[in-house]
């Protein structure tokens, strides 16, 4: 089967740094579904990996997938051959920049059946990241009437937030502050449902005192955490709660300890790699997304499809994402 990987850490301008090479074709394990891959999405963890962590033997990236289960495990029991599916896998296997792609059911969902497979593919990683921080960590109430804390979201555009945006505004009766800097990011997120924006380039608490919200009883800090963490000290409010997905070398929590604020980290690939007993909640969560896809309650946030899946065609997507200017998620489409 054809598949993309790299084995050095090189720039993405590099030609070295995704190469184009044949593997064998995988067998399921029990739980395992084989799926033709249809189409896939770049995030930021795939631009980390490849840059940070060189392999002796190459190694595929690509956490996010839509596609069509091609053969099954002998435990199965979630799904079929036929079945159109999409997930993000996980970073402990081989990933999805490959033809066939072998993943554990339990992290798997029906793929909704109003989108196409490029527009399927780009919700996967960012849902279950979204999802898992504002209802699995920081413990926020879905239902009308059940939640009315504020929720400020810092990197709103960004792959996470727009998904956090969507579920906030779908599920909850949060209000929604999301942080935006440029013309177009700022259109989108209130395109998402932000009842507020902030321009995160100016000092953060002083833009939300500018909304007249003195404090904020939830913060997601998706990006340049270490840049706004003074800022998001001031401005959240006593016994409130701070959702991090940043990767940083340290990150000083004791000024927290005044207010009793909460810390809460999410890596959304816990679960897979660590096969907890509820491994399967990201099964769940992404059959209920998409119900509210078709539903028309929460929309894709692809914003750009390219083809085909090949190694030139990665690369450049990875220098896309690497330059930070990105809006939604770009999708690689077609063998």
């Amino acid at each position: 089967m054809r598949a993309i990987a790299f084995t050095a850490s090189l720039p993405a301008t590099d030609p070295n740094a995704l190469v184009d090479l044949t593997l064998p074709l995988p067998e399921p394990g029990p739980r395992d579904l084989r799926v033709r891959v249809e189409a896939v999405s770049v995030n930021p963890v795939d631009t980390k990996v490849r840059a940070r962590a060189g392999s002796d033997t190459p190694r595929v990236l690509g956490y996010d997938a839509a596609g069509i289960v091609d053969a099954v495990g002998t435990a199965v029991t979630l799904f079929k051959p036929g079945d159109r599916v999409y997930y993000a896998g996980t970073i402990d296997r081989p990933g999805t920049n490959a033809e066939y792609h072998l993943v554990d059911e339990r992290i798997v969902g029906r793929m909704p059946a109003t989108l196409d497979f490029a527009e399927a593919a780009a919700l996967p990683l960012t849902t279950i990241t979204a999802y898992e921080l504002l209802f699995d960590r920081i413990g926020v109430r879905k239902g009308k009437g059940a939640d009315q804390r504020s929720l400020l979201v810092v990197g709103g555009a960004g792959g996470v937030g727009s998904m956090a945006i969507q579920l906030a505004r779908a599920l909850t009766d949060l209000t929604v502050i999301a942080t935006a800097s440029r013309p177009e990011t700022v259109d989108w997120v209130k395109g998402l449902g932000a009842h507020h924006v902030v321009d995160h380039r100016k000092p953060l608490a002083e833009e939300v005192a500018r909304i007249g919200v003195p404090a904020v009883d939830i913060v997601l800090a998706l990006t340049q955490t270490i840049h706004h963490w003074p800022a998001i000290q001031k401005l959240v409010a006593p016994q409130g709660r701070v959702g991090v997905i940043d990767d940083m070398p340290a990150l000083d929590i004791v000024p927290f300890k005044g207010k009793a604020v909460g810390i809460h980290w999410e890596s959304m690939f816990t679960r897979p790699v660590h096969q907890t007993a509820d491994m399967i909640e990201q099964h769940k969560l992404l059959n209920e997304v998409a119900g509210l896809v078709e539903a028309g309650k929460i929309r894709t946030t692809l914003t750009n499809r390219v083809r085909p899946i090949n190694a030139a065609t990665l690369r450049d997507v990875h220098q896309l994402v690497e330059s930070g200017r990105s809006i939604g998620k770009t999708v690689v489409e077609g063998w």
